[in-house]
């Protein structure tokens, strides 16, 4: 039976933690990022979700479609921020201090996870500013603890999933300007072929069958029903949640074998 040695687990947290802390230190030194990349996201809600809203374009039960939007838009922010996160690793490579976090004694799905971490921290904080919208616009949010403390957690694994996916493209691609063009051909598919802007029902046949292969689709509903009081969800919340955190362990265990090929 696999047991883990006295001590070793207490190892791997500091470790983990050393890793965290490495990385905040870098979102601490260039904050304006995590605004600028916000700022598209209040354009989307701003413009093109109050002139939908205003249309009657599309129908959403009793909610508005002002609400029906924000969390798709809010789990798009989330996308965004996360899926150019390699960017920062091959930069790395490039100026050879990948080659230092890659040596140190940690063990390679610490490496990840560390990093994983704090690409979820990153999303997390699209979620933060987005929050400041519905003080401005007729947005109506749910304020129950669980849900918002749901929300978090979601947050977290949204961001990590994604930035974990980053680094595994990074570590196959190994150029910048490769990564920068399959990152942006990746985002809009993901997202488009998702319920971030429309219900599933409203979709071609075909685009619906995608999206049920889209872990975004999973991971908006679960938003979606935990922001927006009485939404009854696509699918159960316990399903999204499943869906985003087996996707999510997955992709660690193909990103522990692929991270150190990219200084190859």
């Amino acid at each position: 039976m696999f047991r883990i040695p006295d001590g070793q687990f207490l190892i791997w947290i500091r470790q983990f933690r050393g890793i965290v802390q490495a990385e905040m230190h870098k979102i601490r030194r260039e904050p304006s990022e995590l605004f600028i990349r916000a700022t598209q996201s209040y354009f989307w809600v701003i413009i093109f979700g109050q002139a939908l809203s205003n249309l009657k374009s599309v129908s959403i039960q009793s909610h508005t479609y002002l609400d029906y939007m924000f969390p798709g838009i809010t789990a798009q922010s989330i996308l965004y921020i996360s899926i150019f996160y390699g960017l920062a690793v091959i930069w790395e490579k490039d100026l050879g201090t990948l080659h230092k976090t890659l040596v140190s004694p940690a063990p390679r799905v610490i490496l990840v996870l560390g990093r994983g971490f704090v690409g979820g921290l990153r999303g997390l904080s699209q979620v933060v500013l987005l929050y400041l919208l519905p003080l401005f616009l007729p947005i109506q949010l749910r304020g129950e603890f669980f849900s918002i403390l749901l929300i978090i957690l979601l947050s977290l694994l949204i961001g990590g999933t994604f930035s974990v996916f980053s680094m595994i493209i990074a570590a196959l691609v190994k150029r910048r300007e490769r990564f920068i063009g399959i990152g942006q051909a990746m985002v809009m598919p993901l997202f488009f072929i998702s319920n971030s802007l429309y219900p599933l029902d409203a979709m071609p046949h075909w685009v619906k069958i995608a999206s049920l292969f889209n872990p975004l689709t999973y991971q908006v509903d679960a938003l979606r029903t935990l922001m927006i009081a009485d939404w009854p969800g696509h699918f159960a919340l316990w399903i999204d949640f499943s869906v985003t955190i087996a996707v999510f362990i997955a992709l660690i265990f193909i990103a522990k074998k692929l991270y150190p090929k990219i200084l190859y």
